[in-house]
């Protein structure tokens, strides 16, 4: 239990919780939910800049990241084809994958097909399933993929000025403003209560939101005097209770509450709003193909994570279908910026490609 851990090191409630928000973060969990620990550590993992632990902001958006992998395959000679949606992995006689179809009915031929795409879209909608054990299948559609996580993105026409560290009057952003600001974190027991609101079907009457402002270190990113706001919240549930849906009202209703939370911290906060994008469970599945929202491709439980990420036997990125390969956050060794599945999996590839 992460609450256990915590409380082994620290004293203070509030750093506690503040910390407990990483042992949570996009997981449909509380900090008293067995494993939580291993979220948290998941989060530490790695190093940027040579700084253990450290994270940061990509210049330009989290979109430069992939124009840069873009970028640094077209110079190794590959070729990008930008929203052609593939319709299906196309097989061979013998059940090995040959390329893809797309949608408008072009067929791409390659020796060795890569999926970063979810297990769930790979093997449930991507793959015929009599061409997969039916245990395969079976695991791959019991994944737990709940989500908690509403994504706000808002543009602000000036920096938010916070009570506990008030603007100074030049209006110029202070040391806080660069950080990950972390909102209704004062105690562990509001998170597990916002969690629990969420297992009963209703947003969290007092969120756990995460605050980044990127445009401070990124100014390109917002005209002069303006800025982008970051918002990561939770817990909301995918279904609300009474299979009411998530319209037009309840999202406004959730993001209502939301910056009622923040005006709290940071009077004046919702009348410096010029617009807002509001990014509910069903919307992050919708628009960017993430299984029941979830940011991992699938929660990262001890159940679900080493040998059995996507499913036990197949932790190794090869599929049940030979020259298919999983190669995204629903590997191993998960979610997260970081690349590493991507790079075991295609140091699996050249090893297999030498065969062929």
């Amino acid at each position: 239990l992460l609450g256990q851990i915590l409380d082994q090191w620290f004293e203070s409630e509030p750093l506690k919780a503040t910390l407990a928000t990483d042992a949570v973060i996009g997981a449909m969990a509380s900090p008293h939910t067995p494993g939580s620990g291993y979220v948290l550590l998941h989060h530490v993992m790695g190093e940027l800049e040579g700084r253990r632990g450290a994270w940061g902001y990509v210049e330009g958006g989290m979109g430069a990241l992939s124009q840069a992998i873009a970028h640094a395959a077209i110079a190794r000679g590959a070729h990008i084809f930008a929203e052609k949606a593939v319709c299906h992995v196309l097989l061979g006689r013998d059940g090995q994958a040959q390329g893809v179809v797309l949608q408008d009915g072009t067929e791409v031929r390659s020796k060795l097909v890569l999926s970063n795409a979810s297990p769930q879209i790979t093997f449930l909608e991507l793959v015929p399933q009599e061409q997969l054990p039916k245990d395969f299948v079976q695991r791959i559609q019991q994944v737990d993929t709940r989500s908690p996580v509403t994504k706000i993105n808002v543009a602000v026409d000036r920096l938010p000025s916070f009570l506990a560290a008030p603007n100074a009057h030049d209006g110029q952003p202070l040391p806080h403003h660069q950080c990950s600001i972390h909102l209704n974190c004062e105690g562990t027991h509001l998170l597990h209560q916002a969690f629990t609101e969420a297992t009963h079907g209703h947003p969290s009457n007092r969120p756990m939101i995460e605050l980044c402002i990127p445009s401070v270190l990124d100014p390109g990113l917002a005209p002069q005097g303006c800025h982008v706001v970051s918002l990561f919240t939770q817990y909301t549930p995918f279904m609300l209770a009474g299979g009411q849906p998530w319209d037009e009202q309840a999202r406004n209703t959730y993001a209502d509450r939301v910056f009622d939370c923040i005006e709290d911290y940071a009077p004046g906060f919702k009348a410096s709003v010029i617009g807002r994008d509001i990014l509910t469970p069903p919307d992050l599945e919708r628009i960017f193909g993430l299984p029941g929202g979830n940011i991992f491709h699938g929660g990262m439980s001890l159940d679900q994570l080493y040998f059995t990420r996507p499913a036990p036997s197949f932790s190794g990125y090869q599929t049940p279908i030979p020259g298919l390969y999983l190669c995204g956050s629903g590997a191993h060794p998960g979610g997260g910026v970081m690349g590493a599945a991507g790079r075991n999996a295609a140091q699996v590839v050249l090893k297999d490609f030498r065969h062929l």
